[in-house]
């Protein structure tokens, strides 16, 4: 089985012809299925069975559970609907996190509310709505965007900044079957390394930077279209009828040749405020 993408189809070609009228039941049942379900949160409990990804090899949430346990107060930026930071067995005395999508706040606020953490309806924009040196930990799990200067200015001296994010050219072999190659400067992108230098710029000291590409299989179509309305940056404007001939061409690709492969990118950084 070839782990390249077919040459992506053009946006108003026709659609290609199914193999069977099976098939083609089978790919308006599984893209109508994929269309009508719930993408708030971000919970991806709905492709089980139907897509995997291969886990970083440190275990993000043991880790972060780890920090939080020692730590006094404690910030999760970007929590979305909370369900990292409510596996975490203890949760610091002071535990706040942020969100700026609604359905999100409202799905952390039910969430982390009876854990005893404070959710905060927060843009994602400069400044965090905290003081200077507000918690010894903050904590970050596929962020979208990185204000470095502002989490070193709500660090306490001494204390660390904890994240995994998503690395360059992530879910590109899926990225590039729809829109095409990338340009070398969308690739490079979330360079784990451009990460190190923002986290210095803001005076913080990186004490830990592991990055991996890993495996990702997306079995039926119905699974990429979920995938796709859900993290919208992917194939930003993503609509089934937009896209419905190169869904339908990659339908009969993995109905004939198997799960469709990707790999996605992923990175673990800590920084440590200095005393």
């Amino acid at each position: 089985m070839s782990e390249q993408p077919p040459p992506s189809p053009t946006p108003h070609a026709s659609p290609p012809s199914f193999a069977s009228a099976a098939s083609r039941d089978r790919f308006e049942a599984l893209v109508a299925e994929a269309d009508a379900a719930s993408v708030d949160g971000w919970d991806f409990s709905w492709l089980d069975g139907r897509a995997t990804e291969q886990r970083p090899s440190w275990g993000y949430a043991r880790a972060m559970a780890d920090r939080l346990a020692g730590a006094r107060a404690a910030l999760d930026i970007q929590t979305g609907g909370g369900e990292v930071l409510a596996a975490a067995p203890v949760l610091p005395p002071v535990t706040v996190a942020t969100e700026s999508w609604p359905p999100n706040i409202a799905r952390a606020t039910a969430r982390l509310h009876p854990l005893g953490a404070v959710v905060v309806a927060d843009a994602d924009e400069p400044p965090l709505p905290f003081g200077d040196g507000a918690f010894d930990l903050v904590v970050s799990r596929h962020p979208v965007t990185i204000w470095w200067e502002e989490i070193a200015r709500v660090l306490a001296p001494g204390g660390t900044y904890f994240s995994q994010q998503v690395g360059p050219a992530s879910v590109f072999e899926l990225v590039e079957y729809f829109l095409g190659p990338q340009p070398p400067e969308a690739r490079r992108a979330r360079d784990p390394e451009d990460a190190r230098a923002a986290a210095e710029a803001a005076g913080l000291d990186v004490v830990g930077l592991r990055a991996e590409r890993l495996r990702t299989e997306f079995f039926d179509i119905g699974a990429v279209v979920y995938f796709l309305r859900k993290v919208i940056w992917m194939v930003p404007g993503f609509t089934v009828e937009q896209y419905r001939p190169q869904l339908a061409a990659l339908h009969r690709r993995i109905e004939e040749d198997g799960p469709f492969i990707a790999h996605t990118a992923r990175f673990l950084i800590e920084a440590r405020k200095p005393l």
